[in-house]
């Protein structure tokens, strides 16, 4: 991206932060929510890098969150008590692309399990029409339920301090799954010490925690890039010649970044300074740290490409590329990012002492 391409984008970010800041309700949420997929569509076409545009697009997608909670706050008494709206997964790493639904929760401040009770059933209309603001914005209502607005992650501080430790002392596969989600929690809205004490007690439970960073090495390296040993790529006949690139690409290295971060207790969620985090305080040598970080990056461009090209074309964009689609340079910048992130996976099996 050109210095003369710079300034007209950082000056149309500005201006479209500025109107989801002031939007008047949710129809213009929505619109402005659509203004900013639309810049990031501009900003991947202007060739800035993957970085840049995924960090754009999340605080934008931020912003609008922040926006829809003070509008659904006006509409609704809350109680009296603290509360913080996290943003889990990809918008807690502020790594998020063109395909995203919704992950977040709310965390309360309650005295008693008595209080947590009554609080939870008055935080919850709130909550849930906050979700379906977000789903009109454009962010689909989550699947699994992961989302504020449903009673099981909707809790006070205690509670969920409860479910950590559980996830923790008893790393189950479901286990393992949450972990994967929630601990990568960021504060979005509302009093952020609420998150901050939540991550420090995080900390504590996970720093050095052997037992438990084992068996999430163990569930992560489920996932093997799609590398063959005749072949460069590998792909199943039920995928139609596809390769998903979140699945099998960039979450072995948000994996890999947050085994790392939770190993040394680091308080970092996006994916980057998790690796480069790990390399400061001596986890893994910085030029292997680097090397990640460049190919995660790698990764992110060409789910991006493959997105923005699925808008163009009319279709949902999604995180399934065909490898034969690509360009010689492009197919080779791939095959060295998944080829980074089965070494990035070698080095956790070797530090857990993972025989697979």
């Amino acid at each position: 991206m050109s210095g003369h391409d710079i300034l007209p984008q950082s000056s149309a970010i500005a201006a479209c932060a500025a109107r989801i800041v002031g939007a008047a309700d949710v129809p213009a949420l929505v619109r402005h929510a659509a203004e900013a997929r639309a810049l990031a569509l501009d900003l991947h076409a202007a060739e800035a890098g993957p970085a840049w545009v995924t960090g754009v697009l999340s605080r934008l997608d931020d912003a609008i969150t922040e926006r829809a909670l003070a509008l659904m706050q006006a509409r609704h008494r809350l109680p009296p008590a603290r509360w913080c709206w996290l943003g889990l997964g990809s918008e807690g790493r502020l790594e998020q692309t063109l395909a995203t639904d919704q992950d977040n929760g709310l965390i309360f401040s309650a005295s008693d399990d008595g209080e947590a009770r009554d609080l939870r059933e008055r935080f919850l209309p709130f909550a849930r029409d906050a979700n379906q603001a977000l789903a009109d914005c454009g962010f689909p209502l989550c699947d699994g339920e992961v989302m504020g607005g449903n009673p099981r992650w909707c809790l006070s501080l205690a509670e969920w301090l409860e479910n950590f430790g559980t996830w923790v002392r008893t790393p189950e596969p479901e286990a393992l799954l949450n972990a994967a989600i929630f601990f990568d929690f960021r504060p979005l809205a509302g009093d952020a010490a609420l998150a901050a004490d939540l991550r420090r007690e995080l900390a504590t439970l996970t720093r050095g925690n052997e037992i438990f960073l084992r068996m999430m090495t163990a569930n992560a390296l489920a996932a093997a890039p799609p590398l063959g040993r005749l072949r460069d790529f590998v792909t199943v006949p039920e995928s139609g010649g596809t390769i998903d690139l979140k699945k099998f690409g960039s979450r072995i290295f948000v994996d890999a970044a947050r085994i790392l971060a939770l190993g040394h207790g680091a308080a970092e969620t996006g994916t980057s300074a998790r690796l480069r985090g790990a390399a400061r305080d001596g986890i893994i040598p910085p030029a292997d740290a680097e090397a990640a970080v460049h190919a995660f990056h790698a990764l992110q461009g060409v789910r991006l490409a493959a997105q923005a090209a699925a808008v163009a074309a009319g279709t949902p964009p999604g995180n399934q590329t065909d490898p034969e689609s690509l360009n010689e340079f492009d197919r080779r910048l791939l095959l060295d990012a998944l080829r980074q992130a089965r070494s990035l996976q070698q080095r956790l099996k070797t530090r857990f002492h993972i025989e697979t």
